[in-house]
Formats: structure tokens, C-alpha cells, sequence
């Protein structure tokens, strides 16, 4: 029976869950397994390492670092933006989501964390960021 190994494109169910049993994302619950090339970065490199050597219909649970899922939290990607650089539709909220443009064309999707009288403060930071995360992981085919 074949096992996972690099450049191999699976199909894999998972449930992705937080260190306290929360549940952020699953593919079960979706009814549809997600379908990638091994070791083209499309995942966080924990997500993959935890997939080599399973076989089809195998399950397991992995742990993964916050240093093989989304990395430190930067603060740098923290900042104070005045509301006046918002749209005037935009009533900001806290928990909201923004897309911002750099200079040069590049999108960064941020999150309002806090909202002030004048002022608001935008996180630039993946939204898991700076957790260890615990992934139950089923590979349903290796094409």
C-alpha cells in the first residue's frame, strides 16, 4: 500500500482545532476533502510534515508549532490608522475585516482589534498566528 511522500497530491479530510478543543476550520464539516501537491507550500509546512508516510484511510492526530503553522505574531503588523483614511461607508467594528493596498499593489487583508475615537487599531497578522495548533488529519486518496 502506497504512502504519503513528497510530490504526491492527496485528497485529505481534517479538522483543524485550537489547543483548547476550539474548532477553526474542517473539511469534514464541509463535506470535501481539500486536494494538494505535497511540497509545493500551498499548506503550512507542519500541516505537511504530519502527512508523510500515512497511508489511504489512516488517521491521526498531529500537534503543530506555532513556529510550522503561521509563525510569531509581528507587531509590526500592528498599527493605530486614523478613521479618516477609511471610506466614509465604513462604520468600523471590532472583529471587521479590511483589505488594504501597498504602494506597490500588494493586498493585506487586516483585522480591526480595537476602535477608538479617532483612531483604529488594524492587525496585518494571520489570524492564527502565534498558536500551536492540533490538526486530526485523514488521508481519503493519493492520486
Amino acid at each position: 500500500m502506497s504512502q504519503v511522500k513528497n510530490d504526491d497530491t492527496v485528497k485529505v479530510h481534517y479538522t483543524g482545532k485550537l489547543e483548547s478543543g476550539h474548532v477553526f476550520d474542517s473539511s469534514v464539516e464541509r463535506g470535501k476533502p481539500i486536494e494538494f501537491t505535497m511540497g509545493q507550500g500551498q499548506l503550512i509546512s507542519g500541516f505537511e510534515k504530519g502527512l508523510i508516510d500515512m497511508k489511504v484511510k489512516e488517521k491521526k492526530t498531529i500537534n503543530i508549532s506555532k513556529e510550522e503553522a503561521y509563525g510569531e505574531k509581528k507587531q509590526e503588523l500592528i498599527q493605530e490608522v486614523p478613521k479618516t483614511q477609511l471610506p466614509e461607508d465604513i462604520k468600523p467594528k471590532v472583529g471587521m475585516n479590511l483589505v488594504s493596498k501597498t504602494q506597490s499593489g500588494q493586498e493585506i487583508d487586516l483585522i480591526i482589534t480595537d476602535v477608538k475615537k479617532t483612531t483604529i487599531i488594524v492587525d496585518g497578522n494571520h489570524p492564527l498566528a502565534g498558536r500551536d495548533l492540533v490538526f486530526d488529519l485523514e488521508v481519503v486518496e493519493i492520486l
